[in-house]
């Protein structure tokens, strides 16, 4: 199994961008589906987006499409989320999240999480 660990959170301006990461360790990287879940105060875990083993599929919950980019580094062990025009509403916790077996927008379905990083964004 991978250990993951995300950073790049933080406090940032509405319109503003950040761009987390994730680093993995342990069994083979690529071999994993890695998605990105949030969960903001009070709510329930909430998928954001994922990318398939090689890199070459995304897919986004409508709220971040055209906003947002998932991408990987399989020689890095690394998973990114780039966030462009953020919003108020996307402060939350953001946790990423692997699948050897494929990408899905159940949080239950994932063993395998990060310890998450604060995101917060000021109107």
């Amino acid at each position: 199994q991978v250990q993951l660990v995300e950073s790049g959170g933080g406090l940032v301006q509405a319109g503003g961008s950040l761009r987390l990461s994730c680093a993995a360790s342990g069994r083979a990287f690529s071999n994993y589906f890695m998605a990105w879940f949030r969960q903001a105060p009070g709510k329930e875990r909430e998928f954001v987006g994922g990318i398939n083993r090689s890199g070459a599929s995304t897919s986004y919950v409508p709220s971040v499409k055209g906003r947002f980019t998932i991408s990987r580094d399989n020689g890095a062990n690394t998973v990114y989320l780039q966030m462009n025009t953020l919003k108020p509403e996307d402060t939350a916790v953001y946790y990423c999240a692997a699948n050897d077996r494929g990408l899905y927008t159940n949080a239950q379905l994932y063993t395998t999480w990060g310890q998450g990083t604060q995101v917060t964004v000021s109107s």
